[in-house]
């Protein structure tokens, strides 16, 4: 089974371009499975039945697995058969027809308005440090942008003037997001002010956040100062960027933006990826059918 999996895995780098860490991601997701199946005493895929696939997305969900990475556990093995069926390796597919467990999809945790206030106010913009979490965490609420996405960004890809950037998202597929009044002041701030100090001793350095030594601000670090400014606003839910780009869209959908504008910003290939987010515009539907409806 193993030798099936890697066969499957080189076909996904050399024919379909995959990159390294998404096969990396099949490969512990197959090799896992491939485990449960052997503990079931099933040797051979040609032998697995649809409810082998089914308990096994159970064991995983019992083992508390997020339905992202459920998910992501069922697109790396509907590929694997489509793949042995496809070269005659197995007689049929048998898990083909099994859907996405959406059911076990868990809500995204976002902010509240009141919550996005007093965590964008909690930087000191007495001392460049403060300057510069302050631009990032503007960016982050105004954008939606992934946490990755704002490491990389460069000075070259900022539009102050017009109040738009660039950003190169998954895949390096490039889009282009508008920047509000708040984050384009709070950006200027930290380029007047803040990151000349910074690029002292390296100026030429392309990126927009720099650490303490001039230098590119990695992910990790990004995700350390949410953290941090999360502790000082004493915001009691747990913090993450993603939850900052959840807080994003949600709140701009409740206002009225479309679906499918906010899967463009959010760099989504996929509506369906985008669509976790109706669910917190109830509240707003029921609002406008109170209104509207003859008979509320």
């Amino acid at each position: 089974m193993k030798e099936f999996v890697e066969e499957f895995l080189n076909y996904l780098t050399v024919e379909r371009g995959l990159a390294k860490n998404t096969i990396e991601a099949y490969r512990r997701d197959l090799t896992k499975l491939i485990n449960f199946l052997n503990g079931c005493g099933i040797d051979s895929f040609d032998k697995v039945k649809r409810s082998d696939i089914t308990d096994y997305l159970m064991n995983q969900k019992d083992r508390k697995l997020t339905s992202t990475t459920l998910s992501r556990n069922l697109v790396a093995i509907k590929m694997l058969f489509r793949y042995l069926a496809r070269e005659k390796l197995i007689k049929e597919d048998a898990v083909s027809v099994i859907e996405s467990p959406k059911v076990w999809q868990k809500l995204p945790d976002f902010l509240s308005l009141d919550e996005v206030e007093t965590l964008l106010s909690a930087p000191n913009l007495k001392n460049w440090q403060g300057i510069r979490d302050k631009a990032f965490l503007e960016l982050m609420y105004a954008t939606g942008m992934r946490v990755s996405e704002a490491a990389d960004l460069r000075v070259i890809d900022l539009n102050m003037d017009v109040g738009f950037l660039k950003c190169i998202g998954k895949g390096q597929k490039e889009r282009i997001i508008p920047v509000g009044k708040k984050a384009k002041e709070a950006v200027k701030r930290y380029l007047d002010k803040a990151r000349p100090v910074l690029t002292k001793k390296n100026p030429q350095v392309p990126n927009l956040l720099l650490n303490r030594f001039g230098k590119k601000i990695s992910r990790q670090s990004l995700w350390s100062v949410i953290k941090v400014y999360a502790t000082k606003a004493k915001i009691k839910k747990r913090l993450t960027p993603h939850v900052l780009r959840h807080s994003f869209a949600t709140h701009i959908l409740e206002r009225g933006a479309d679906l499918r504008v906010v899967q463009e910003l959010l760099g989504h290939a996929n509506i369906s990826t985008t669509q976790i987010y109706t669910h917190i515009t109830k509240d707003r539907l029921k609002a406008i059918h109170q209104k509207y409806h003859p008979r509320p």
